[in-house]
């Protein structure tokens, strides 16, 4: 029996992208002024360049890596299929403009499976052991929900105590899997207000090469991370180690943790409130072991979806035969994740083919032909997966949405319902696109028409 995507695959959307597709390359030296200078060309960034290029509009986009994308990558070349390095899914189809955008660049859309599969040791749960674990995972939700609309307590605080075999798998999803953080480093209102995310949308060749096509028209410096910003209210210089350009508003679309690590130095400093805000966002841990498995050693159908019944959350995430090819991945994510992560990723190849071979068999260790895996972590210019509020730190998604002089906040950590996501992540980018423009006047907030003159009174005629 299998669990619908509502109660199983929420956001199992681990962030994480292409080798340096897209983006028009910019002949040195860099422009000396810019409408808008966008630091960051993942989701956020290209999401906010292409708005201000459409208003007619100057905009350049600085990179501190050497490709586009952000935490959204894809690996095209290692596997018989892509490697999506980090953002997998994308949600929302009826509103999500990526999606019609993907359609437009030639891309391959397809929907997530409907159900996925839960292992018991070696075998699949039966149905009434389906049913039960499914009604632990509705009651601890529930609980969340009502514990959030008292106080913004731990998540963990919430859980039912009663969860009985299935406690570790209900935390694991509801926390590694959902956000990178163990449940009780989670805010239960952000874990409320979190979006429906129940439709799960694919992009067949990679979410890191829809972000690069989309991003193929702008103008992009690679490689050129932000020293150093001098902002004001009325305008802002960037120093980079290829030159300065000074910009009538700034959109910065760097990861919480970046935000908070004095990378990029500000003058003046950045307001202690958005840093403060930024600290309490901070990035949890999630990452992603390839394995191609010649010759389907699992016996897994296309795209099967598959967790553990564990008795902690030291355990995994298998997305199999991944569009009916060899690759399998296997996420790991919370302090287990991070600590396996931060060991290398010989180690975490290590562990996929062990906890793999205790739930099928030993033969997989035979069937496995190349590894991969992610370290976002260790990534100088992410430093973690997605953002997660502390317990008690909800409300600061809405102060990083604040301006500071003519600099504007996006990324998916300044969404207050799609954090965490793709989606939220472009949302914002356009959000703050907008801000932006309105700053220097690209466009206008719309005003009423000035209402039609009253009618004059008709003069009654008189009779002598």
């Amino acid at each position: 029996m299998t669990i619908t995507r509502r109660d199983f695959l929420t956001a199992s959307a681990g962030f994480a992208l292409v080798p340096a597709l897209g983006g028009r390359a910019l002949a040195a030296p860099l422009p000396r002024e810019a409408d808008v200078v966008v630091i960051g060309a993942g989701a956020a960034g290209i999401a906010a360049a292409r708005r201000i290029a459409a208003a007619n509009r100057k905009v350049i986009v600085l990179e501190a890596s050497g490709q586009i994308g952000g935490r959204c990558q894809t690996d095209a070349s290692s596997f018989d299929a892509p490697f999506d390095r980090g953002a997998r899914w994308m949600h929302n189809p009826e509103t999500n403009p990526m999606i019609r955008l993907a359609r437009a660049a030639g891309l391959d859309i397809v929907t997530a499976p409907a159900g996925q599969k839960i292992r018991i040791g070696r075998r699949y749960a039966r149905p009434g052991e389906t049913e039960e674990f499914l009604a632990a995972l509705v009651r601890s939700n529930r609980a969340i929900d009502e514990a959030s609309r008292k106080a913004d307590i731990a998540c963990a605080a919430a859980l039912p105590k009663d969860l009985g075999d299935w406690t570790g798998t209900v935390e694991f999803l509801l926390g590694p899997a959902f956000c990178g953080k163990d449940l009780k480093d989670v805010s239960a209102v952000d874990k409320a207000r979190a979006q429906d995310r129940n439709t799960a949308i694919a992009c067949r060749q990679g979410l890191g090469t829809l972000i690069a096509k989309l991003g193929e028209q702008l103008p992009l410096a690679l490689s050129t991370p932000a020293q150093r910003m001098l902002w004001s209210n009325r305008d802002v210089m960037v120093e980079t180690q290829a030159g300065k350009i000074t910009a009538r508003a700034a959109i910065i679309t760097v990861s919480s943790n970046v935000l908070a690590s004095g990378n990029i130095r500000f003058a003046p400093e950045l307001p202690k409130r958005a840093l403060d805000a930024a600290a309490k966002l901070s990035l949890g841990s999630y990452d992603r072991i390839a394995l191609q498995l010649a010759g389907n050693p699992l016996g897994l159908s296309r795209d099967d979806v598959i967790v553990e019944q564990s008795n902690s959350t030291k355990t995994a995430l298998l997305y199999g035969s991944i569009g009916g090819s060899s690759l399998c991945t296997i996420d790991v994510a919370g302090s287990f994740g991070r600590d396996l992560s931060a060991q290398g990723e010989k180690a975490m190849a290590a562990f996929a083919v062990e906890w793999l071979t205790k739930l099928y068999g030993s033969e997989v260790g035979a069937a496995v032909k190349k590894t991969s895996a992610t370290r976002w972590n260790a990534s100088p210019f992410v430093l973690g997966a997605m953002s997660a509020a502390a317990p008690g730190g909800q409300f600061s998604r809405r102060v990083l949405t604040e301006p500071i002089g003519c600099m504007y906040l996006a990324g998916e950590a300044t969404h207050e319902t799609l954090w965490g996501t793709i989606d939220g992540a472009w949302e914002s980018g356009e959000r703050a696109a907008d801000a932006a423009l309105r700053r220097i006047g690209g466009i206008k907030d719309a005003t009423p028409e000035p209402a039609a003159p009253a009618a004059k009174p008709r003069r009654r005629k008189t009779t002598h």
